[in-house]
């Protein structure tokens, strides 16, 4: 039976290394000491390059359904493997929505498009899925640097920043901006565990 506790889904998004996964560990680490019972998802790039799918600037309308649909089911696994707690925290590194940014930013970097009812298909997948109770959106700052084994490349890493923040305008949910800067990585530790800690208690 499915346990009747609250459920708390908390996801984070944005172009890559630019602390999404930082943020996410910093908030279980806290939660867990708290004893708040929690689950984080996480390596879908990795899983999807073993498939194996494009990434990064070559996704496909194919790779992205995968990262869409495995990161959900990745989240619902999550929430059922919790222990039937006063609260359940889910912590969803590559909230849904964060698939739609890549792949529309694979699409200008390509200067390519797709048929619309492959469009309109991803955002269906994407809508269906429930509301996050909380969503960080981290903002990309070009003057921090980054590895250079990663070999990341720069034009595209903008173009993830800047539909990661059109697109969660353009549907109008709430998030929170997060910077590199360390206040604001504080705050959002600070926001994740109020919420958290809220539900634990009432």
């Amino acid at each position: 039976m499915t346990p009747t506790t609250n459920l708390i889904r908390i996801g984070v998004m944005g172009t890559h290394s630019t602390g999404k996964s930082l943020l996410m560990r910093h908030i279980e680490r806290e939660l867990r000491s708290l004893d708040i019972p929690v689950q984080r998802t996480g390596l879908l790039g990795r899983r999807a390059a073993l498939v194996p799918l494009p990434k990064m600037q070559h996704h496909t309308v194919d790779s992205t359904r995968w990262i869409l649909a495995t990161g959900i089911a990745d989240e619902i696994g999550a929430a059922a493997r919790l222990d039937d707690a006063p609260v359940r925290v889910v912590l969803a590194d590559r909230a849904c929505w964060d698939a739609l940014a890549y792949f529309r930013a694979a699409l200008e970097w390509r200067g390519e498009s797709v048929p619309r009812p492959d469009r309109e298909a991803l955002h269906r997948l994407a809508l269906a899925h429930a509301p996050y109770d909380l969503l960080f959106a981290t903002v990309l700052d070009p003057d921090l640097p980054v590895k250079a084994k990663h070999g990341y490349d720069a034009r595209y890493r903008a173009l993830v920043d800047h539909h990661t923040h059109v697109l969660l305008r353009e549907e109008n949910v709430p998030y929170v901006r997060v910077t590199g800067d360390d206040a604001s990585q504080a705050l959002a530790i600070q926001h994740a565990l109020l919420l958290c800690d809220t539900e634990a208690r009432g």
